[in-house]
């Protein structure tokens, strides 16, 4: 369902209240604490009375107006020195289910250009909240009401295109990341695909595995070998914006997409199999953020890789000791099937780096060192330009998407020397993991420039920053930033003439 935003120039009169069902009122911490005059708000009084009654003037104050349609409010303050994670997480307490069909919003005592940030943080969330999550129970969950949000007091129009598509990004990530495994195999995800392809005119081509033979991309064949399904590939789309920047080379987007993830031969304990349908997330997130970028109608040409398969066991899969040659002439040796992720990525990796993009940004839900290092809250950043390392760092912070870079120095690469081929597929060890896998596949890149997130925050118990449920899509608002705001594509040009 699309929903409405209306920009409203004119304040909140008592009148207005009457009419709104559900409001949401944003003012500055101090206010709150002083006895400095608010700013005049309908219904001051009340609840200035009811915040003092609460006992923390530092809390949220939900209330219910003394009105006629009982105006559900929802009053904080923000402190000025709260950063964009913090703020976002705010927001999801605001936008906490009520499941209203109009949600109102106001700011008060800020600037224009606080204001505007404050509003796109709410309005993020209450886009969020209000996605409708697959669900296959009998009595099927009411879907989201909300088909309007409003927001008053607005001195400038305030351009909401770029909240409106991460959102819609980040919500498809997260729709096609919880669907079951049987209901997302690589043959139905492709078909969801060429949908969404025909909807937005991207062009699609799908490399299936006849033709990945012909490229000879042993690695990825490799782990979908041991499919009694054949319908494992590679799906390239292609976005064309109507007059490219012609100074701008490609932007590749790339994404593990494995639909569900046994271990393979080293089959994974009960306990971490479950949840592995999630194993495709990075390809999801991938999908999100080129959606995204072709609703905000880049100027460049964006190309999205999304490596789909299965890592399954059966009497063809792939074994330990088995050497397997990529599609850059690569020979590695496998040391544990449940590390297919980096796999399927080389042989995709390779070719995205054919098209000579000037950044490859690939996803993926690749290990579990990342996780144990940075936990949920942060997702790990691994690049082959140094250039790259503090705009991580600041694209994380001001999204609210927080990605840490990792070191990716050259004598890495000793634990990964094989005695029968050019490289192993992993250590048994497991240490440093998440920099053994970037290190592995920085050999398919070539010299392009190449950022991997390494998604440890695909799923957050209870939700992060602005999004309310455990499977986050992570990754989707980060990108943007790193592309909008730190405008890197043009970074990287100058750098790598």
């Amino acid at each position: 369902m699309k929903i409405k935003l209306k920009q409203q120039q004119s304040s909140l009169t008592q009148r207005s209240v009457n009419a709104i069902s559900h409001l949401i009122i944003l003012l500055p911490q101090d206010w709150l604490k002083s006895k400095q005059a608010w700013p005049a708000l309908p219904y001051e009084e009340v609840l200035k009375q009811r915040l003092k009654r609460s006992g923390d003037e530092e809390a949220l104050l939900t209330t219910d107006l003394p009105n006629k349609v009982s105006t559900h409010v929802t009053l904080s303050g923000i402190k000025k020195e709260m950063g964009r994670f913090e703020l976002l997480t705010l927001a999801r307490k605001l936008a906490a289910p009520q499941n209203p069909t109009t949600v109102s919003i106001t700011a008060a005592g800020f600037t224009d250009e606080e204001t505007a940030s404050l509003l796109k943080v709410v309005v993020a969330a209450l886009l969020a909240a209000s996605c409708d999550m697959p669900s296959f129970k009998s009595k099927a969950a009411k879907p989201s009401k909300l088909h309007t949000i409003q927001v008053f007091g607005v001195n400038k129009r305030i351009d909401f295109s770029r909240t409106i598509a991460e959102a819609a990004g980040n919500n498809l990530a997260r729709q096609l990341t919880t669907l079951p495994p049987n209901e997302l195999t690589p043959a139905t995800y492709r078909k969801r695909v060429e949908k969404l392809a025909k909807e937005h005119r991207w062009k699609m081509a799908f490399l299936d595995q006849a033709t990945l033979k012909r490229k000879k991309a042993g690695a990825f064949l490799a782990v979908s070998q041991g499919s009694t399904e054949k319908d494992a590939g590679i799906v390239h789309l292609h976005y064309t914006p109507k007059i490219a920047r012609k100074q701008q080379t490609p932007l590749a987007l790339v994404g593990k997409g494995i639909c569900f993830d046994t271990g393979g031969t080293n089959l994974k304990p009960a306990q971490y199999m479950h949840g592995m349908h999630e194993d495709m997330q990075g390809s999801a997130v991938a999908l999100g953020t080129f959606l995204t970028l072709s609703q905000l109608k880049v100027p460049y040409v964006v190309d999205c890789w999304l490596a789909l398969a299965q890592n399954h066991i059966g009497p063809n899969a792939y074994k330990q000791n088995d050497v397997v040659t990529a599609s850059n002439g690569t020979t590695i040796e496998v040391m544990h099937t449940d590390a297919e992720g980096r796999m399927v990525l080389a042989d995709t990796l390779v070719q995205a780096a054919k098209l000579k993009p000037a950044l490859i940004i690939d996803y993926a839900t690749l290990t579990g060192a990342c996780h144990y290092s940075l936990s949920a809250r942060y997702s790990g950043g691994f690049t082959n330009r140094d250039i790259l390392i503090a705009e991580i760092i600041s694209a994380g912070r001001n999204s609210g998407e927080r990605v840490w870079p990792f070191p990716l120095d050259k004598d890495y690469d000793d634990e990964l020397k094989s005695k029968v081929a050019d490289l192993k597929q992993c250590t048994l060890g497991g240490e440093a993991d998440h920099i053994l896998a970037s290190r592995f596949l920085q050999r398919f890149v070539g010299d392009t420039p190449w950022l991997h997130l390494d998604l440890s925050s695909g799923n957050s118990k209870g939700g992060l920053a602005h999004i309310p449920t455990d499977i986050t899509g992570f990754g989707v608002s980060f990108t943007t930033q790193l592309l909008f705001d730190n405008d890197v594509l043009t970074k990287l040009n100058k750098t790598e003439k």
